[in-house]
């Protein structure tokens, strides 16, 4: 979209054309991350639109968190809160980000024993109404929440795992722990959905903002299933990242 594109007459309100015009700016790599977009004036004299219609297509962005905004500095497009390297290595969430040095924040939301599924049972290995831990978190980078996380796990497989504090001990380190076992491997399956209200509330996004899923299984080195779960990554704070070699 152009400023010349801009409508009155399209029955798309004018402060949503704004966002559209700037987000298309963005994703068309013409404004790039961690550097400033026009100011309010700049924009209102390219678009031939008032202040306050402006200022309202600028803050849903914001609140999408496409763009942020520094006081006394202007707007900025924002720059993904955290990097989840895709390769051959199995990390958890908070071993990739401490192995870009990113520096977070843990906090339990829920951390109870309860009687498993029928479904989680089946991932988990254990029979129905067996006990198992649920755990839900969220990560949060930079004060903003970067990841929300629920993880069901295999008490029998890691006996002593619910006593455990998360905010301060990863999932992974406890299981090794607790276990005996190395953590093998993993099933992961990513999805874009949208957040919903709950994830939204703990993500602190719009419930239809646009969400990252990887549902994964994860297993012992003797194929013991011990985590099954969900993380949400929001789509404008976390990116995935790979690496990959073409053979010939």
């Amino acid at each position: 979209m152009s400023a010349s594109q801009l409508s009155r007459k399209s029955g798309v309100p004018l402060y949503a054309q704004v966002s559209d015009f700037v987000r298309e700016k963005i994703y068309a790599k013409e404004w790039g991350v961690d550097e400033p977009i026009p100011s309010e004036h700049e924009l209102m004299d390219m678009l031939g639109l008032a202040r306050g219609t402006v200022q309202k297509g600028v803050r849903v962005l914001v609140d999408e968190g496409l763009l942020v905004q520094q006081r006394g500095r202007g707007t900025f497009v924002a720059k993904p809160l955290m990097a989840r390297p895709s390769n051959t290595r199995l990390l958890s969430f908070a071993e990739s980000m401490d192995a870009q040095d990113i520096a977070y924040q843990t906090r339990v939301i829920v951390h109870r024993v309860e009687p498993a599924s029928a479904v989680c049972a089946s991932q988990l290995g254990i029979a129905e109404g067996d006990d198992h831990l649920f755990l839900a978190r969220v990560r949060s980078v930079r004060g903003r929440p970067a990841m929300y996380i629920e993880s069901h796990i295999n008490l029998q497989a890691c006996p002593g795992i619910d006593a455990v504090d998360f905010s301060q001990e990863s999932v992974f380190f406890a299981v090794e722990r607790t276990s005996g076992h190395a953590v093998g491997r993993s099933q992961m399956v990513y999805s874009a959905c949208v957040a919903g209200k709950v994830r939204g509330k703990w993500l602190e996004c719009d419930e239809h903002a646009p969400v990252l899923n990887c549902d994964q299984l994860v297993c012992l080195d003797d194929e013991t299933p011990f985590e099954w779960g969900s993380v949400w990554l929001p789509a404008n704070r976390c990116v995935i990242s790979s690496q990959t070699t073409r053979t010939r």
